[in-house]
């Protein structure tokens, strides 16, 4: 165990320094946001695991350690062991050198067999259809592919060339019937007017069930980019089941939002956020939100997504950077995703003092100036 933590930990430091990142639109996704999807997610000991967009496998690592961190026990059963060890983790990549980085990443972190698959995940020869129970991702930004370089059926749900929505796409035809998905998307996602934005915001909300909409701060990505990015959780349903969907408004990832990406809370504090969220979230307000957002999705799970959450009061403030919006209102605003649509604003009234008191005063003062000029000139005769 001691060996796979030093060794990985070793290569994932490593990882932070290459320079490839931030090239043909991949970012390298920061290890705390990674893990914090990980949270909201809870994968389970019988999940199969798939991110179609898989980097550095830093995800498919993060849903790793969260066993050995939280389930340490499962790895006496020998079923679990065979599942972790040959099914239960997924991925594909369209770069060659990526895969390998990835594939060592996972060896070094004891995920001794993981099915990688190479190529882009988008293309005619990726068939793979209702097979993952679970799906983490940051897919490429502003990517473009021509119509005949893409899987037909994906072009159903959303005719278009941009990456970002093509893999939503293709991450609902890849989950099964009830699998799950955290993935983040950029902005333009949320709020694009085209038909192809409009339509895949539409299947979230109306086909399957879209449960929380978390705004990152623009900083997240830098010093690679500036880019204003969100994460999208839903569950494949077919059906529906959309009723409120959770908005919250992150602020602070524990991190400076300029390119240096400064350290704001302590390395015990960044690993307490992940194992003591309610009892770290004190120490840490104002400085990362990340245990805000863990304790509030805990709460709103428990409450399963029903009105009645937002009928208790906790959650109908659209003042705090953490609320539920109704369905209703996601209709009628064109299915737009986009936090500034539905948080409200509060304005301080702010009270000037009358015109002829500031006059006064600057008479005042230009007085008391003449006063002192003379006072000198006294002084100076």
């Amino acid at each position: 165990m001691n060996n796979r933590d030093t060794k990985g930990d070793l290569y994932e430091y490593m990882l932070g320094k290459i320079a490839e990142a931030g090239t043909n639109g991949q970012f390298r996704t920061p290890r705390h946001i990674i893990r914090m999807m990980v949270e909201l997610t809870q994968p389970k000991a019988d999940d199969t695991i798939c991110d179609p967009s898989l980097g550095t496998a830093g995800f498919l690592v993060a849903a790793g350690q969260y066993f050995h961190d939280k389930h340490e026990n499962l790895f006496l059963d020998k079923d679990f062991r065979e599942h972790y060890n040959t099914h239960m983790f997924n991925g594909l990549e369209i770069d060659p050198s990526m895969m390998r980085i990835a594939s060592m990443n996972l060896q070094l972190h004891g995920i001794e067999s993981p099915q990688l698959v190479g190529g882009s995940a988008l293309a005619e020869s990726n068939t793979i259809n209702g097979k993952y129970s679970l799906v983490l991702a940051n897919p490429p930004f502003k990517g473009a592919l021509d119509y005949d370089e893409v899987e037909s059926s994906l072009l159903q749900v959303t005719k278009t060339k941009k990456t970002e929505l093509l893999f939503l796409s293709l991450i609902l035809r890849m989950l099964k019937l009830g699998g799950r998905a955290a993935v983040i998307v950029p902005d333009g996602v949320l709020f694009g007017s085209s038909g192809a934005h409009k339509n895949i915001r539409k299947e979230l909300v109306e086909n399957q069930q879209l449960q929380g909409v978390i705004s990152l701060p623009s900083g997240v990505f830098k010093p690679y980019a500036g880019v204003s990015t969100a994460i999208l959780l839903f569950t494949k349903t077919n059906s529906g089941g959309t009723d409120n969907v959770w908005f919250y408004d992150m602020q602070a990832d524990g991190f400076s939002l300029d390119d240096k990406r400064n350290a704001l809370i302590s390395e015990e504090q960044l690993e307490a956020l992940f194992h003591n969220p309610e009892q770290v979230a004190k120490e840490v307000a104002g400085k990362c939100d990340i245990p805000f957002i863990l304790n509030d999705w805990k709460v709103i799970e428990n409450a399963n997504m029903s009105s009645r959450a937002e009928s208790r009061g906790d959650f109908s403030d659209r003042t705090q950077k953490s609320f539920l919006v109704p369905k209703a209102d996601i209709v009628a605003n064109d299915y737009d995703l986009s936090i500034n649509r539905y948080k409200e604003v509060v304005y301080e009234e702010v009270q000037y003092e009358k015109p002829s008191t500031l006059i006064q005063d600057i008479k005042n003062l230009q007085a008391d100036n003449a006063k002192k000029l003379l006072d000198l000139e006294k002084m100076l005769g």
